[in-house]
């Protein structure tokens, strides 16, 4: 028994040298990152998705790699940290809900993000979208952070039509306020086309297309809402509207990469930043939710953003790069943290000056199927609350009074409708044991220290946004 498991580590090893070889031997390739905003795990084709047609992205799963457990946070800011840091965002502050438009704090500017390592790289790098990393400092802005352009918003939730939140502008390119007409997912698909259009084949590039569809508010325009007549609940058909204009907005993205050459040697990722909200709370603060249906569709898995249960990390998620990535479902765990030091193996990137990376390399799972030895992950640790997944087993211990702990197997039980924690206690204290020791080394959420303050000192709720003036002494790349 020891001989065979001693080869099969064997053989693990030098599957996983030989796909890093393949890679780093391979010319390294253009990046264009694409992240959805709330998207159920079940809303588009290539997942099940009936009502909602999702023609461009289901190309993309069909020509490469489907990935069945890709993990993420349980909300956006976690989320986009984790994939800027490759840490848990547990570590530096970040673990708890979002950022809101009214505070002031970010991710901490000591964090080696992955757009300066791929910059350092040699890379040229652009975010178009949504950031929500840090508004109200530009210290925390896009172009302070790595990218050497930035279009799009700060914070996240806004109008899709005027482009503000309660007022405030939240559009802009290169840190200066952009006012224009136009759809926000039509208008990112076309700043990105124009981007790669503009880059030819000079530089390799890193391109994090990140749309602020479909979150709320729901709103998408007529045309699209009317390509779906077939559903009648009226917000269920906007949310597919919004969704479509998501879809179309991707084929064009790939349309412009083959018709300037860079198609075969461009790696595309697509996933949700988190899943769909099932729960009005968690649905954004522009619009009364309370009396609307909840359009999102998370399929098999339990309830939705902001919670720990498999609706809210387990999204949908494509990898695809032609003649690179066999096309294949992947059973294998990656989680965002991954994606930091798979990419930057990709573009001979350097992490030497990262904090200690959470994630691992899992060019193998998404190249070759060939496994990743991810066995564990952290859902989130949180004062009040945490998860953790070890192998087939997933904890989550709620510690405020009255307590509570369930074990799940996800294996077994992807749904999580069986609670074994009664049935395995010594696992469960094992599993506590390990949280505990994570908790000690998490730093305590911002979100929570700054909504003290808001409780104390009675802060106003309106957005926060610098003004030129305010920051004029703030350098620009």
């Amino acid at each position: 028994m020891r001989l065979a498991s001693l080869l099969a580590a064997f053989f693990l090893f030098i599957t996983q040298a030989l796909a890093q070889t393949s890679a780093v031997n391979a010319p390294r390739p253009n990046i264009v990152y694409i992240v959805a905003d709330d998207l159920g795990w079940k809303d588009v084709g290539f997942n099940g998705a009936t009502d909602i047609k999702t023609p461009n992205i289901d190309a993309l799963a069909a020509g490469g790699a489907k990935l069945d457990q890709f993990y993420v946070q349980p909300m956006c800011t976690p989320t986009r940290a984790a994939l800027m840091t490759g840490r848990y965002p547990f570590r530096y502050g970040l673990q708890t809900a979002v950022i809101p438009s009214t505070s002031s704090y970010g991710l901490n500017t000591d964090e080696w993000l992955l757009p300066q390592a791929l910059k350092e790289a040699g890379y040229d790098t652009a975010i178009i979208g949504k950031w929500h990393l840090g508004h109200a400092d530009k210290k925390f802005w896009p172009r302070q952070r790595g990218f050497d352009y930035q279009y799009g918003a700060m914070i996240g939730e806004l109008d899709y039509f005027t482009h503000d939140e309660k007022g405030v502008l939240d559009w802009f390119r290169n840190n200066e306020p952009v006012r224009e007409e136009g759809y926000t997912t039509t208008l990112l698909g076309a700043d990105a086309v124009k981007y790669i259009q503009q880059h030819g084949k000079k530089n390799p590039f890193f391109l994090y297309l990140t749309f602020n569809a479909p979150h709320t508010p729901y709103q998408a325009p007529k045309e699209y809402v009317d390509r779906f007549p077939n559903i009648e609940e009226p917000t269920r058909r906007i949310y597919a509207g919004m969704i479509s204009a998501l879809d179309d907005e991707v084929g064009r993205v790939v349309q412009a990469l083959d018709k300037a050459g860079l198609r075969d040697n461009t790696l595309i990722v697509f996933h949700s930043d988190n899943g769909g909200t099932r729960n009005a709370m968690f649905a954004g603060v522009m619009a009364d939710m309370s009396k609307v249906k909840i359009p999102c569709d998370n399929g098999p898995y339990r309830e939705g953003k902001g919670t720990l249960f498999e609706g809210a990390v387990r999204v949908c998620a494509i990898a695809n790069w032609p003649g690179k990535i066999a096309p294949g479902s992947r059973e294998d765990i990656v989680h965002a943290v991954d994606m930091y030091p798979t990419i930057a193996g990709l573009a001979g990137a350097s992490t030497a000056k990262c904090k200690p990376l959470d994630g691992i390399d899992a060019w193998g799972v998404l190249a070759q199927n060939t496994p990743s030895g991810r066995k564990e992950f952290v859902y989130n640790i949180e004062p009040f609350r945490a998860a953790i997944r070890d192998g087939d087993w997933k904890l989550i211990w709620r510690t405020l009074l009255p307590s509570s702990v369930d074990l799940y197997n996800i294996k077994d039980d992807p749904s999580e409708t069986k609670n074994l924690a009664a049935q395995y206690p010594e696992r469960v204290a094992a599993m506590q044991k390990k949280i505990e020791e994570l908790a000690r080394q998490a730093e305590k959420p911002l979100f929570l220290i700054d909504q003290f303050k808001v409780v104390q000192h009675g802060m106003h709720g309106q957005p926060v946004l610098p003004t030129d003036e305010d920051y004029s002494g703030v350098e620009t790349p």
